[in-house]
C-alpha cells in the first residue's frame, strides 16, 4: 500500500511539473540565443543554431507532456511500468521548470543544465512502457529528441563564445556529429520507437535551413539523412 501511496504521489509530482513546465514561457523572459553581454565572443547567430521555426515543436512537446502525465495519474497511477519511466522524468522536468530563467542568467549554467535535462528526458524515453504507446513513449521521444540535439547546440555555442580551441564553425560542425552520434545510439537501443529519431531530424532539418550549402549545413543535412535512414532501417528490421 505504501508503494503505491508513493506510486500515485509521484504521479502527482509528474503533472505539477509538466503544468509548471509548460507555464515557465509565460513567466519568464524568452529566451532565443544567448545575448551579446554573456559570452566573451558574442554568438549572433552561430551555425549551430536552428532556424526559429523549429522551436515552435514546445507547444507540442508541453502539451503532448502535459496529457501524458494526466493520463498516467488517471489510469497508470501505481503502475509499476509508468512508474520506472516518470523517475528520470521527474529529473528531467525538474531541470526544465528553471531553466529559462538559468539560460538569460548564464550560458555555463545552461549548458550543463540542460545535459542534465536532455539525460533525464532520454532516460524516461528508453524507460517507457511498451503499452501506451502515444501516451508515453511517443511523448517522452519528442521530448528527448530535442533535448538530445538542444544540448549540443548549446554546447556549441558557449564553447564557441568562449573562443576554446576552434571558432563557430569548427563547434557547429563537431556538435553536430556528436548529437548525431547520440541519437544513433539512443534511438538503436528503441529501434521503432521513431518519435526520438524523427524529432532530431527535424531540430537537423533546421540547422540546414539555417546554414544552406556551407559546410555546418552540409554536415547537418548528412546528419540528418542518417538519423532517417537508421529509423527507417530499423523499422523494417524490427517488424
Amino acid at each position: 500500500m505504501r508503494s503505491e501511496g508513493m506510486k500515485t504521489l509521484i504521479s502527482w509530482a509528474v503533472l505539477a511539473l509538466s503544468l509548471a513546465f509548460a507555464a515557465a514561457p509565460l513567466v519568464t523572459s524568452p529566451f532565443t540565443g544567448f545575448t551579446a553581454d554573456q559570452l566573451p565572443n558574442p554568438q549572433i547567430d552561430p551555425p549551430v543554431q536552428p532556424a526559429g521555426w523549429a522551436f515552435s515543436i514546445w507547444g507540442l512537446i508541453y502539451l503532448w507532456l502535459i496529457t501524458s502525465a494526466g493520463y498516467g495519474l488517471w489510469r497508470r497511477a501505481a503502475a509499476e511500468d509508468w512508474h520506472r519511466m516518470r523517475l528520470p522524468l521527474l529529473v528531467a522536468l525538474a531541470v526544465g521548470v528553471p531553466w529559462l530563467a538559468i539560460a538569460n542568467a548564464s550560458a555555463i549554467w545552461a549548458t550543463i543544465t540542460i545535459f542534465i535535462m536532455a539525460a533525464g528526458a532520454i532516460g524516461a524515453f528508453l524507460a517507457a512502457p511498451e503499452r501506451d504507446v502515444w501516451l508515453a513513449r511517443v511523448p517522452m521521444g519528442l521530448f528527448a529528441g530535442w533535448l538530445s540535439a538542444a544540448s549540443f547546440v548549446s554546447l556549441g555555442s558557449t564553447a564557441a563564445g568562449y573562443g576554446l580551441f576552434m571558432g563557430q564553425t569548427g563547434w557547429a560542425i563537431l556538435c553536430v556529429i556528436l548529437a548525431t552520434l547520440l541519437a544513433l545510439v539512443v534511438q538503436s537501443r528503441r529501434p521503432r520507437a521513431a518519435s526520438y529519431g524523427v524529432t532530431v531530424a527535424w531540430a537537423l532539418f533546421a540547422i540546414v535551413v539555417a546554414n544552406g550549402l556551407n559546410v555546418p549545413g552540409l554536415v547537418a543535412l548528412a546528419s540528418l539523412l542518417a538519423i532517417l535512414g537508421a529509423v527507417v532501417l530499423a523499422r523494417r528490421v524490427t517488424s
